[in-house]
């Protein structure tokens, strides 16, 4: 992961991952994409999403969406702790983060 963002991948199946990200104030996930369906929610803290063309602001219990293939990026504005699901489940992330 990048410097202030922390990944605990917590349980996968064959179509799907459950992973916890404890993401710093400030701290930022650059803009990217990936083949997989993403779905989340903040627990707590408030994060800014920028999902292709969209920006979003998530604070506690609110979710996003992220197809396939879109580009998208993600700002702490505080300490945050997100909850995010992949389908199928990223090859990248089966192996817990150190």
């Amino acid at each position: 992961m990048r410097t202030g963002v922390h990944r605990r991948t917590m349980a996968t199946t064959d179509e799907v991952m459950l992973c916890e990200f404890f993401i710093e104030r400030e701290s930022v996930v650059p803009e990217h994409s990936h083949m997989n369906d993403q779905v989340g929610y903040v627990i707590y803290g408030k994060l800014e999403m920028t999902i292709g063309d969209m920006v979003q602001i998530c604070d506690p219990g609110d979710s996003y969406a992220i197809p396939g293939g879109v580009v998208h990026s993600a700002r702490a504005l505080q300490d945050t702790l997100a909850i995010d699901s992949f389908s199928p489940p990223r090859n990248d992330y089966r192996t817990e983060a150190r």
